[in-house]
């Protein structure tokens, strides 16, 4: 008779199987999830409703679909920076900082109405205002 006692083997249990099993439910749940978007902006650009001035010493700076400046219904004659100052000086003449008025098509560039505003700024102009049409119409 054989009364040894015999060895219980140590129970291990094995982790890489559940170990696979949470990277595969980590790595389908990364797929499968959808994200808003958070950071796309919405503009809604307001309309004028206001009364119009009238001014007699207001000097107006009108710019195109293409781009042409005009000041007080003048065309300059190219597109510079320069030659926008220079224009926009002659026409204020003797008259310290008159109001200035900037009249641009919808469809101009962005850029050609900066580039008036900085001529403006560059002369020292501080009463600017930018023509729009009414809310009714």
């Amino acid at each position: 008779m054989n009364f040894r006692r015999q060895r219980k083997d140590n129970l291990e249990i094995s982790l890489t199987p559940m170990i696979d099993v949470v990277f595969l439910l980590l790595i389908f749940f990364m797929v499968t999830t959808t994200f808003n978007r958070e950071n796309q902006l919405e503009i809604n650009l307001p309309q004028a409703s206001g009364k119009q001035s009238q001014a007699d010493d207001v000097l107006e700076v009108t710019i195109d679909p293409t781009g042409n400046y005009y000041v007080n219904q003048h065309q300059v004659v190219n597109r510079k920076l320069e030659t926008l100052k220079k224009a926009i000086s002659n026409a204020a003449g003797d008259r310290k900082k008159p109001p200035l008025l900037i009249s641009s098509d919808a469809s101009a560039q962005h850029r050609f109405v900066i580039r008036a505003l900085d001529a403006a700024q560059q002369l020292g102009f501080v009463k600017i205002s930018f023509a729009t049409q009414n809310a009714s119409e």
